[in-house]
């Protein structure tokens, strides 16, 4: 069996009783990422000797004695649009395809001080762009459940990895459901925390208002940690909350008697797969049967997440994506012609064909003469969207329904009809409008393929929403099945 089956406690406890050390773990992630990565793509850049350089480090660490961090010699991956300094970053794109940070991400710093290990950087959709791992320039990830099917996106690498075994966690960026659907699809825990929790600084931006970094792992109680280790207020992101961070271990209880759920019909209604819904009712039955009660509700605006949501992340990504012009970094494509083709030339070759779509969408909608018939109406839907949740958590403590309205699907199948690939995030989408936390745990099977339950909590109570996810996990055995590769 390998050592990543283990919960983090344990893994501590074999590292502290000398029955492996740091060296071993991370020689057994580069194995099963040379075994299996052929098959899921999910890492584009492999740090194979910084790696063993920092376990290298840590052992001796371990053998002075010396205080050790949270995530003391675990294997992570991370997603390639987290900057890394001195290690390829491409947000999977042809446009950064050569690009050495020379700083790291907060986050990145922040998992150097809590002594894990980074195995390598992670496969995306470009730019953070889709919800099936098939914008990549590097070709799409693979789900270890199918591999004929995808993994989801836009962290469908960030999922797939810890899926397949080949990390112990990773960490992903979620802007519209980029987190929650690829941990929905590949049967991992995936936790979206409040906008400002953690913090954005060396997060290449896609749509600045709703990013998002976040872990995937396999149970609970890991992501607990993860998260533990990377929460916090950071100067240099000028929308980090300056908020106390509580013990989320502490809050793994496993109680939720009395524990109030609210289930918008919204989320069981039109579209959301049979097989899906009837999952998720028997999740809800689970929690019931420990006490907690439950009762449908509205959210009312929630038919309007998905249109808004595209016209405000893709007039974000015109903006952020402007930087992107050949002259400063990434690509360039200099024939000669003057500033202005180099400026055309960069970007028409550089970028995939979904970005350019985005970047065409957000620039109209943020022209002249457009702006308030398009961007601002979006903005006053999210204001009500947001609106919706507050006056549901007046009374519950919690929103619960499928992380996605159906299992992960066959890779091409949804290609040439991006509405119908926009809307596999209706359920996560309101959740990113409004800026609250949500945590995806696998809550069963649809025709082998794993399907996750979604659950959403009010701003900054990260605690309440692992309390009930752990809980629900303690009872069921969904988070222990593993795929076959």
């Amino acid at each position: 069996m390998s050592l990543f089956q283990n919960r983090l406690p344990e893994v501590h406890r074999m590292l502290t009783a000398k029955e492996v050390s740091v060296s071993e773990l991370t020689e057994e992630s580069l194995a099963i990422i040379a075994e299996r990565d052929k098959k899921v793509n999910a890492f584009l850049t492999l740090n194979e000797e910084g790696a063993r350089s920092t376990a290298r480090a840590l052992d001796d660490k371990l053998a002075s004695g010396a205080a050790r961090g949270l995530l003391f010699g675990l294997p992570a991956g991370i997603k390639d649009n987290i900057v890394t300094k001195g290690l390829r970053t491409t947000c999977a794109s042809q446009f950064l395809k050569d690009f050495q940070p020379i700083y790291n991400a907060t986050v990145a710093s922040k998992l150097q001080q809590a002594d894990a290990v980074t195995i390598g950087k992670l496969n995306m959709d470009e730019f953070a762009m889709g919800g099936s791992n098939e914008n990549s320039s590097f070709g799409p990830v693979r789900n270890p459940w199918d591999l004929e099917r995808v993994p989801g996106g836009s962290s469908g690498g960030s999922a797939a990895a810890v899926a397949a075994g080949e990390v112990f966690f990773s960490l992903g960026s979620d802007t519209g459901g980029s987190i929650r659907q690829p941990a929905s699809y590949c049967g991992v825990v995936g936790l979206k925390p409040t906008y400002g929790l953690v913090s954005r600084y060396g997060l290449v931006a896609f749509a600045s208002s709703l990013d998002q970094i976040g872990p995937l792992t396999r149970n609970v109680e890991d992501s607990a940690y993860v998260l533990q280790a990377i929460a916090g207020y950071d100067a240099q992101d000028s929308t980090s909350a300056k908020v106390e961070i509580p013990d989320y271990l502490s809050s793994l209880t496993g109680d939720v008697s009395g524990l109030r759920i609210a289930v918008p019909k919204e989320y069981l209604g039109a579209g959301v797969d049979a097989s899906v819904r009837e999952t998720v009712l028997s999740a809800l039955k689970v929690l019931e049967g420990m006490g907690a009660v439950w009762e449908e509700v509205s959210l009312p605006h929630t038919e309007y997440a998905v249109a808004a949501y595209y016209l405000l992340s893709s007039s974000e990504a015109s903006s952020n994506l402007a930087r992107f012009d050949g002259v400063r970094y990434g690509a360039r494509v200099d024939e000669g012609g003057g500033l202005l083709d180099l400026y055309l030339n960069s970007r028409s070759r550089g970028f995939g064909p979904e970005v350019k779509r985005r970047i065409m969408l957000g620039t109209y909608a943020l022209s002249s003469g457009y702006y308030d018939a398009y961007y601002l109406k979006a903005q006053k839907v999210r204001t009500l969207i947001k609106q919706d949740f507050d006056d549901i958590f007046k009374k519950y403590d919690v929103v619960i329904g499928p992380t996605a309205p159906t299992t992960a699907f066959k890779l091409g199948s949804q290609t040439e009809d991006p509405l119908t690939m926009y809307l596999n995030d209706i359920l996560t989408i309101p959740v990113s409008l409004a800026g609250i936390p949500a945590v995806s745990v696998p809550c069963g099977f649809a025709e082998g393929m794993p399907v996750g339950l979604q659950i959403i909590g009010k701003e900054f109570d990260e605690s309440t929403i692992l309390r009930v996810a752990h809980a629900f996990e303690q009872n069921t055995d969904h988070h222990k099945q593993r795929p076959q590769l």
